[in-house]
């Protein structure tokens, strides 16, 4: 019966797209030059994880990759050859190919064979340059290869015979790494495995043999040390082709219990690891006379005589037999190197349950699925505490004081639940990060130029869904900067720059917002080329326009100042997708350029788009909701406040500039609701670099909100982001600010 593994495959996937990740990050920081021998070590162990896995789950084609690949690479840590840049350049490759050949297994693209079976030619053809013929120094003959033995328990999932099939499959992937004993094996009643090992590799490789198929609780990896050509059993025995030499060896002061060792022959080492029948090690025994070390000691006196706590070396003072007190001034050396104790024989032991937790992670793996239903559920509790909070706010609290002091709890104990269950959504930005050296890495040698690529504040959070959404944004603007801002090393020392240019990634919190800063050291944006290609189509710009006004026309549909077409930019398609989804993500895009020394592109985007701190203010009946990062203040205007410019009737002057009024209640037909400014708030707002002033009724409070989506229960309204419901059950609208202020500012140069 053979064993279904597609009960692993989500987990193998996972485990190989983080194996694939840790190996381009290895590649692009590695020097070949002189590389560092744990991060080939890391790389070796990568490949032969993936390797060990692909195989057990029957993925030849990635298999077949990822061998090639672990034998140059194993070359590479045994010293045998040279790093080289083209090692590295084939091994990035490899890993974009199983990239590919992974998302096939996932179902997500088309592989792509071609490119699997030409970079295994290419694998192949590196390790043959390897095998040329080099002179060879004369050196001293090599020392014993270290040799380790591990024991290895775990456990398997499914019936007894899978179990067995499932068995033998490891115990070959493992022969290939030393010998192999089976210690335990599943049996009825018995799930647990236990092997022993003598192997070169470290515990690591083994245990990425293991990962895949064994059950991650149980699994345990113990070692103990020995050494190729040491005829020990397991690590019990000494060399035993000459007179040991270690002085807790001889007669002297080994207990007084060995006589010394005549020369043995060099058949005992098969016999060592059990290749021998029973009469064959009778018989060899007989002939050394030497069966007292290897443990088979003269009858014990019995037990009644000797107490109990004097056994496995609990010993108090032992009579000392003639020959050993003729060695007596030993004593003292032997009492300073303190020797060894006599090793005890070692007994299989099933892991215990604090064994097995000792060695977990401490983190599990969750669905985002079922992390988003967590935040919907919290998100109702968020309701419904605010409904027992609006329910209980007319009765008189001296009576219900136990009331009033409960709800109280439960707000602070449901605002805390609330952060926890958001910060379980919340990702490091180094996870969109660390795709771009790569980027940076690949387009800098087709362009010829020389970068540097930096990263600061990789720790910063932001939720995962902008995670997701911002990768495609930020890797446009990073491929804008090496096109179009950083010269070329002649331009660059031209100009006396250094011939490398820098491009700056950083991210940092601010104001309930996160900031991505991507920035360079290039030419700057040009202003003369950017208005004459806006005049060239037609567009309504004049020289005495402010910089900033300039260089958001690179972000109008099309636009484009690049002098031909490549295969990396040039067709006006980019910048103006760049800002729509940001803005669809609920943030804003700005730039700075200076010539000459470079530019700046900021973008701002909410912490989450789950949870929002908003004002709540009334309109007649209506309760609206504004993001309060968009709010600057409030206040409430006097008649010599408003005024009437060129037929534009709504505008307020605040210290000294004009802003155009929005009515709320005009927009969205409110009846009911004031009219008379004075009487009113003005509540100023700013988004995308603009000020408008919002005419409200009244502000009602300020407190998170939870948002659903209008679109997805309704339909799509102009001037709404969303919707939430309030505390008293009725559904409040969340107002889209920077649709609002594009309204109201549209009517500015038409009146100018």
């Amino acid at each position: 019966m053979a064993i279904d593994m597609s009960q692993f495959y989500q987990v193998f996937f996972e485990e190989a797209a983080e194996h694939l990740a840790s190996m381009e990050a290895l590649l692009l920081a590695i020097d070949p030059g002189a590389p560092d021998p744990e991060e080939v070590n890391a790389l070796f162990r990568a490949a032969h994880s993936i390797k060990g896995s692909s195989g057990t789950f029957g993925f030849q084609d990635m298999m077949e990759v990822t061998h090639i690949l672990e034998t140059m690479l194993d070359r590479v840590r045994k010293g045998e050859a040279p790093l080289t840049d083209d090692m590295v350049d084939a091994s990035l490759v490899s890993g974009d190919v199983l990239k590919n050949l992974l998302a096939a297994h996932r179902g997500e693209e088309e592989a792509d064979r071609e490119a699997a079976e030409a970079i295994c030619h290419r694998l192949e053809a590196l390790c043959r340059a390897l095998d040329a013929p080099v002179p060879v120094p004369v050196t001293a003959p090599p020392a014993a290869t270290p040799v380790t033995g591990f024991d290895l328990f775990f456990s398997l999932v499914g019936d007894h015979a899978a179990e067995a099939e499932c068995l033998a499959h490891l115990i070959a992937e493992l022969g290939s790494f030393g010998a192999v004993e089976t210690i335990e094996a599943p049996g009825p009643g018995s799930p647990n495995c236990q092997l022993r090992i003598f192997t070169e590799v470290d515990a690591e490789v083994l245990r990425g043999v293991l990962d895949f198929v064994a059950d991650g609780a149980t699994l345990r990896v113990e070692s103990f040390t020995g050494a190729a050509g040491d005829n020990e059993a397991y690590g019990f025995f000494g060399d035993l082709d000459e007179q040991p030499t270690t002085e807790w060896r001889t007669s002297d002061d080994a207990y007084g219990f060995f006589e010394p060792l005549p020369a043995v022959s060099s058949a005992v080492v098969e016999e060592a690891y059990g290749f021998f029948d029973e009469a064959e090690v009778a018989n060899l025994l007989t002939r050394q006379q030497a069966a007292e070390p290897y443990g088979f000691f003269t009858e014990l006196p019995p037990l009644d005589d000797v107490p109990v706590e004097t056994a496995y070396g609990l010993f108090e003072p032992v009579p000392v037999a003639a020959s050993v007190q003729a060695a007596a001034p030993m004593a003292p050396k032997v009492a300073e190197e303190a020797p060894a104790p006599v090793p005890s024989p070692v007994v299989a032991k099933k892991p215990s349950a604090r064994a097995v937790g000792a060695g977990d992670s401490g983190s599990i793996r969750v669905s985002v699925e079922k992390v988003d239903q967590m935040i919907n559920l919290v998100g109702e509790l968020v309701i419904t505490q605010a409904m027992l909070t609006q329910a209980a706010s007319n009765v008189d609290p001296v009576i219900f004081e136990r009331l009033i002091n409960g709800l109280a709890q439960l707000e602070r104990n449901t605002r805390d639940l609330q952060e926890s269950v958001m910060s379980i959504r919340m990702m490091p930005i180094s996870v969109v990060f660390s795709r771009f050296p790569r980027v940076v890495r690949d387009l800098s040698q087709k362009l010829g130029k020389q970068v540097e690529l930096k990263t600061i504040g990789e720790t910063t959070e932001m939720d995962k869904s902008l995670v997701e959404r911002i990768t495609d944004p930020l890797t446009h603007l990073v491929r804008n900067s090496l096109d179009h801002g950083l010269e070329t090393p002649e331009k660059r020392r031209a100009a006396g720059k250094p011939e490398t240019g820098t491009i700056t990634l950083s991210a940092y919190h601010q104001s309930g917002n996160i900031v991505i800063e991507v920035g360079d050291d290039g030419a700057g944006l040009n202003r003369a080329r950017i208005l004459a290609k806006a005049k060239e189509r037609g567009m309504a710009v004049s020289d005495a326009m402010a910089d900033q006004d300039v260089w958001q026309l690179i972000m109008e549909p099309g636009f484009s100042t690049a002098e031909q077409v490549t295969e990396v930019s040039g067709r006006g398609v980019g910048m103006d997708v760049v800002k729509k989804n940001i803005s669809a993500m609920g943030g804003r895009i700005e730039l700075d350029s200076m010539t000459g020394v470079g530019t700046r592109i900021t973008v701002r985007l909410p912490l989450t788009l789950a949870i929002l701190d908003g004002m709540s203010v009334g309109v007649g009946l209506e309760t609206y909701i504004i993001p309060l990062g968009y709010v600057m203040e409030s206040m409430q205007p006097e008649r010599g406040m408003m005024k009437s410019v060129s037929g534009v009737e709504r505008l307020i002057q605040v210290r000294g500039e004009y802003l155009p009024v929005i009515c709320l209640h005009d927009v969205f037909r409110i009846q009911g609701a004031i009219t008379d400014w004075s009487k009113g708030i003005m509540v100023v707002l700013e988004a995308d670099g603009q000020s408008a002033a919002l005419f409200i009724d009244q502000l009602i409070g300020q407190h998170q909100v939870v948002i659903k989506s209008l679109e997805a229960n309704y339909r799509r309204v102009p001037g709404i982001a969303g919707a939430t419901i309030m505390g008293d059950g009725r559904v409040a609208l969340i107002l889209d600010v920077p649709l609002l202020v594009s309204m109201a500012r549209r009517v500015l140069p038409a009146a100018a």
